[in-house]
C-alpha cells in the first residue's frame, strides 16, 4: 500500500508539474510578464493549501476514502482546461481545478501512508514524498521534451496520468476502508474497556508550547518553500539572461535540483527515524544555506554540481517536517498534513508573487541574490522542542 499510494503521490504531482512546465510556453504564447507568472504558481499553490487543511481537518472527524478518486477527477479536467484554455482568465480557472484536486487528495493520502507506516513514520513518509518529489522533477524534462515540442495542447496528456491513478486507487481504497474499519472497531472495544489508546506524541506539551513550535515550524517551511519556488519558477530565466544559455538547456539545472531533492527526501526519512526529525530539519536548511548562496555568483561549469549539492539537501528535510507535525499534534493526522503540505507551502506561493512582481521592476538577478539567505531561516529549528524523549 505503501508503495501504491506513492506511485498515486507521483502520477498527482506530475499533473502539478504539467502547470510549471508550461510556464515558459504560457509565458511566450500568452506574450505574460514574471507577475503572471507568478500568479500561475500562487493560484496553484494557494487553492491547494486553502482547502487542505479543510479537507485535513474534515478527514480526522470522518474518513473519507472515495475523495482520492474524485481528487484525480478534479486535476484530469483541469489539464484538459489548460489544454484548451484561450486567456488567462480561464487560464487560471483551469489551474485551480489542478490545485482543488490535490487539496482533496493529500490529507487522504497522508492518512493512508499513516495508518501503513506502523512505527517507522519517517521511513513511510519519506517514501510517500519520494513520490510526489520525483512527480514534481518531471517538470523541467516535460518542458523539454513534451511542452517546448508540441506547446500548449501537449497539456491534454496529462490526463493519462489522472487515469492511472484512478486505477492504482481501484486497490488502494477497498483497502484503506477496511483499515479505518478496524481502528474504529479497536478504539470502540478500547472505550468499551475503559482504555485510551496512546497516540505517539512529541511530548506533553501545553497548548501554547505547541503552537509556538508550530507556529516556527510554518515559518521555517515557508522560507523553504519560498527559496524552492525562487528555484523552481524563475531560476530557468536567471539561467538564460547571465549565461545566454536557452530555455532548454536551462531545464538541466532544475532537473539536478528536483532529482537530487528526491534523494534527499528518501535519505531524510531514513536519518529522521535514527538520529531524530529536529535534528534532520536543522541539517536541511544550514546544510543547504552555502550552496544557495553561492549558487548565483558561480560560473555554469559549477552550477550543475552545486545545485544538486543543495537539492539534496534542502529537501531531506521535506517529509520529516511532516512527521513532526504529526508527533505535535497527535491523532490529528489530516490536519498536521493540511497544515504543512497545504498552508505552509501555499502560503509559500505568496513568494511566486512577490519574486515575480520584484523580477519585473528590479530585474531576475537582484531576485537570485535576494533569495538566497531564505535558508539561514533555518536557524529557528533550535528553538524546536526534542522530538525524542
Amino acid at each position: 500500500m505503501l508503495f501504491a499510494i506513492s506511485a498515486v503521490h507521483m502520477l498527482n504531482d506530475s499533473m502539478q508539474s504539467v502547470v510549471a512546465a508550461l510556464v515558459p510556453v504560457f509565458h511566450d504564447a500568452m506574450h505574460l510578464s514574471f507577475a503572471q507568472v507568478g500568479w500561475i504558481i500562487f493560484t496553484l499553490n494557494m487553492t491547494s493549501s486553502i482547502m487542505q487543511p479543510v479537507v485535513g481537518m474534515w478527514s480526522d472527524k470522518r474518513p473519507t476514502p472515495w475523495m482520492l478518486p474524485v481528487g484525480m477527477l478534479c486535476s484530469m479536467g483541469g489539464m484538459i482546461g489548460m489544454a484548451f484554455a484561450q486567456s488567462f482568465a480561464l487560464l487560471l480557472l483551469s489551474v485551480v481545478f489542478v490545485g482543488f484536486g490535490s487539496a482533496v487528495f493529500h490529507p487522504e493520502g497522508s492518512r493512508v501512508v499513516y495508518l501503513a507506516a506502523g512505527k517507522r513514520r519517517a521511513f513511510a513518509q519519506a517514501l510517500y514524498q519520494v513520490g510526489g518529489n520525483f512527480g514534481q522533477s518531471l517538470a523541467p524534462l516535460m518542458t523539454l521534451y513534451i511542452f517546448l515540442p508540441l506547446g500548449q495542447r501537449g497539456a491534454i496528456w496529462g490526463t493519462l496520468l489522472a487515469l492511472a491513478a484512478i486505477i492504482i486507487l481501484y486497490r488502494v481504497v477497498p483497502w484503506y476502508s477496511r483499515r479505518l474499519e478496524e481502528q474504529g472497531r479497536a478504539t470502540a472495544a478500547a472505550k468499551k474497556k475503559g482504555v485510551h489508546a496512546e497516540e505517539d506524541g512529541i511530548a506533553s506539551f501545553t497548548r501554547r508550547a505547541v503552537a509556538i513550535a508550530l507556529s516556527l515550524l510554518l515559518f521555517i517551511v515557508i522560507a523553504r518553500t519560498w527559496y524552492a519556488a525562487a528555484i523552481g519558477n524563475f531560476y530557468q530565466f536567471y539561467a538564460k539572461e547571465t549565461y545566454g544559455i536557452s530555455i532548454g538547456m536551462a531545464q538541466i539545472p532544475l532537473f539536478l535540483f528536483m532529482a537530487a531533492g528526491v534523494a534527499g527526501t528518501f535519505f531524510g526519512g531514513l536519518m529522521g527515524d535514527r538520529i531524530g526529525r529536529k535534528q534532520v530539519m536543522l541539517f536541511s536548511l544550514l546544510g543547504s544555506a552555502p550552496f544557495a548562496l553561492a549558487l548565483p555568483h558561480l560560473p555554469l561549469a559549477w552550477v550543475y554540481p552545486a545545485i544538486a549539492l543543495m537539492g539534496f539537501i534542502l529537501q531531506s528535510g521535506f517529509s520529516v517536517s511532516v512527521v513532526y507535525a504529526q508527533e505535535l499534534l497527535p491523532g490529528k493526522v489530516g490536519t498536521a498534513s493540511g497544515l504543512i503540505t497545504g498552508l505552509a507551502f501555499g502560503m509559500g506561493a505568496l513568494g511566486a508573487i512577490v519574486l515575480g512582481n520584484m523580477a519585473d521592476t528590479h530585474g531576475i538577478s537582484p531576485v537570485m541574490i535576494g533569495a538566497s539567505v531564505l535558508p539561514l531561516a533555518g536557524i529557528l529549528a533550535i528553538w524546536l522542542p526534542k522530538d525524542r524523549r
